[in-house]
């Protein structure tokens, strides 16, 4: 085998592992973006612990956690994305997959 093809070789290689480095580590990243968004976005008023217990929250009736989470998922991303009373619509600042990521990490806070 040339020097070139090995030199080839070892480039595709080192592609194949970034690609599965990243496919792996995605839902970890997902999960550290949601948790931010959430933070800078929901918790003013939803808590960081989704208590809903913030002067905002109180102010709105922002129901705890423990009790949306009971809501279908579906019907928690329809809020999210288009608002509900006085909590806007966020689909203009993200996508469906962050909007549903935000969810999930919502929901996590029930645990």
């Amino acid at each position: 085998m040339s020097q070139v093809q090995s030199v080839k070789n070892a480039f595709r290689l080192s592609l194949i592992a970034m690609v599965i480095v990243t496919a792996a580590s995605a839902p970890l990243l997902a999960q550290g973006d949601a948790e931010s968004d959430y933070n800078k976005k929901c918790a003013v008023c939803h808590g960081k612990d989704g208590s809903g217990n913030t002067a905002k929250g109180k102010s709105l009736h922002v129901k705890d956690v423990h009790a949306t989470v009971k809501e279908p998922e579906s019907a928690m991303i329809k809020i999210v994305t288009d608002g509900k009373g006085e909590m806007d619509s966020y689909k203009d600042q993200f996508t469906p997959e962050q909007i549903k990521a935000l969810v999930e990490y919502y929901r996590s806070l029930a645990k």
